[in-house]
């Protein structure tokens, strides 16, 4: 082999090298969380994204402003909406985030997302980043915090996904060395795995959860995941009170759908890759997918959406307006919670459970023979009227 081949991917290698060094360093440098009740206004961007991205995500933003008009009338809260993070003005930025976009989001304190198309081999598009993974690297959303619930099946767990390293951490980064060898790198950092299993930890400690499980591959993977695993080993010595155990991702997979052990399992901390596979696995016991919201979190920004895609073919058939907006809507109520407005959150996850899961006065079906996204949220605001929302949860719920 030329010696130039090898020498060319050396030199990617360490500039990759230099570049986790400085976003070590950056990591350090912000020590505490952002305190929502010190802020003078909290600004809530909107961002509609892509496909159905923006018809879903109007709806959401339609029920936080009923529930915060009066927080919005006093200048407490002020809506942003952000546009632009589609995939023709990616694509024409060459940008997974184009720069523009980015001072606008950097301006909010949280964001409300839309889901966004990543571009794949073969499609009309240039190979771009994919505009989630982007926006968490550059915000350092390191979170990505998922609940799945499921009551009758006794469900109640919690993912803490790490959202900035991982085999996502440098995925538009590896190297296609000749025809014959391609290499990818996964990344994993003292500083980012201590942070995340430290919030996994703090979270089971506070919610009286009292229970981690951390899920590698360290048997294989020795070194990013074994690190992974060390790190929780030792965190763990913090948290007497706090039981934790450790599953490699392949069993833990198998584990989720045995129902004498998934009861078992409450808050859950993953590396990157392992945290996308096994969370949308989880969301598939309370509806799939497109029930699910998602929290991404930083100690200065926060990042709420769906988990599914932006379904371009409902767009493209003109059915966009059907599309099942529970999923952001349910992120919007993750979001509500994170700035501290606990009690209209919970008003607001009552009224999903009232609204999609037991009363069902209107069904959504993607079509015209079910109801729209905005009869849908017209549905949620009349139930969180109601003065007995909480004995008529109870009511389904017991």
């Amino acid at each position: 082999m030329e010696k130039s081949v090898v020498e060319k991917a050396k030199a990617h290698f360490a500039a990759l090298i230099e570049d986790q060094f400085e976003r070590i360093e950056q990591m350090k440098t912000v020590k505490d969380f952002v305190d929502y009740d010190n802020l003078d206004k909290i600004i809530i961007g909107v961002v509609g994204g892509d496909g159905i991205g923006p018809f879903i995500t109007k709806q959401a933003q339609r029920v936080l402003e009923f529930l915060l008009k009066e927080d919005v009338k006093k200048g407490r809260v002020e809506f942003k909406v952000i546009d632009g993070l589609t995939i023709e003005n990616r694509a024409k930025c060459k940008q997974a985030i184009p720069d523009d976009i980015l001072e606008e989001l950097k301006k909010c304190h949280v964001i409300l997302k839309g889901p966004t198309t990543t571009p794949r081999a073969g499609d009309q598009w240039p190979n771009i980043e994919s505009a989630n993974v982007a926006m968490r690297k550059e915000l350092d959303l390191f979170a990505n915090v998922r609940p799945v619930k499921v009551p009758e099946e006794n469900i109640d767990w919690i993912f803490f996904r790490e959202n900035t390293e991982g085999a996502y951490a440098l995925g538009s980064d590896g190297i296609r060395v000749n025809d014959d060898l391609a290499v990818d790198f996964t990344v994993a950092t003292y500083e980012g795995s201590y942070r995340i299993i430290k919030a996994a930890f703090d979270y089971a400690k506070k919610s009286g959860m009292n229970k981690v499980t951390v899920v590698t591959k360290a048997n294989v993977v020795k070194t990013t995941d074994g690190l992974f695993l060390d790190i929780a080993k030792d965190i763990s010595k913090d948290y007497p009170e706090v039981e934790w155990d450790d599953w490699y991702i392949d069993i833990m997979t198998a584990k989720l759908v045995d129902e004498k052990r998934r009861s078992q399992f409450k808050v859950m901390v993953l590396p990157n890759l392992y945290g996308d596979i096994l969370t949308d696995e989880a969301a598939e016991f309370q509806g799939g997918v497109g029930t699910a919201g998602s929290a991404n979190l930083g100690k200065k920004y926060a990042m709420f959406e769906a988990i599914h895609g932006s379904a371009p073919r409902m767009v493209k058939e003109g059915r966009a307006k059907y599309a099942d907006p529970s999923s952001i809507i349910r992120a919007a109520g993750m979001l509500l919670d994170h700035i501290g407005y606990t009690d209209k959150a919970h008003r607001l996850q009552m009224a999903l459970d009232i609204c999609g899961d037991y009363e069902k006065k209107l069904v959504l079906t993607g079509r015209d023979n079910g109801a729209t996204g905005a009869e849908f949220a017209d549905y949620l605001m009349e139930t969180i009227r109601d003065d007995n929302i909480e004995n008529k949860w109870k009511e389904f719920t017991d």
